[in-house]
């Protein structure tokens, strides 16, 4: 299961760069006692910290532990958290923590939060570009 979980991160980082954002993946995340995330992506005016997961189907959970040393991670780095969701035929879609749906014990990305998702243009800051008349 991890080696699948790479090649997703490896995914997903080949698409940030096609998408203008330098990204690398963090050496041990969901290990180290330090918060981090799986995923770091910038491009000079975007910063990301991003937890990347993929599923069969909805709804996903994040375990709060998670979600806050997410979080941390990115206030100290003055980064934007993000969780990165894959679904099989599905392009990836973004959701900023607070987007995610607070349960009594967890957090969670369902049916009705998924369609919510932004795209990795949006994230990377495309969209806000065009609208300017400014080229990438």
């Amino acid at each position: 299961m991890k080696s699948k979980g790479s090649r997703f991160e490896r995914d997903l980082i080949a698409e940030l760069w096609k998408a203008g954002l330098a990204a690398i993946r963090v050496a041990g995340s969901g290990v180290s006692s330090f918060p981090c995330p799986d995923i770091v992506a910038g491009n000079g005016r975007v910063y990301l910290a991003i937890e990347v997961k993929m599923r069969k189907d909805l709804p996903l959970y994040l375990s709060n532990d998670e979600v806050e040393k997410l979080v941390s991670f990115a206030d100290d780095f003055g980064a934007e958290a993000y969780v990165a969701l894959k679904l099989p035929r599905k392009k990836w879609k973004f959701f900023p923590v607070r987007m995610l749906e607070r349960t009594e014990k967890n957090f969670k990305i369902d049916d009705s939060i998924y369609p919510l998702g932004l795209d990795i243009e949006e994230v990377a800051g495309k969209f806000f570009q065009d609208r300017l008349g400014e080229k990438i």
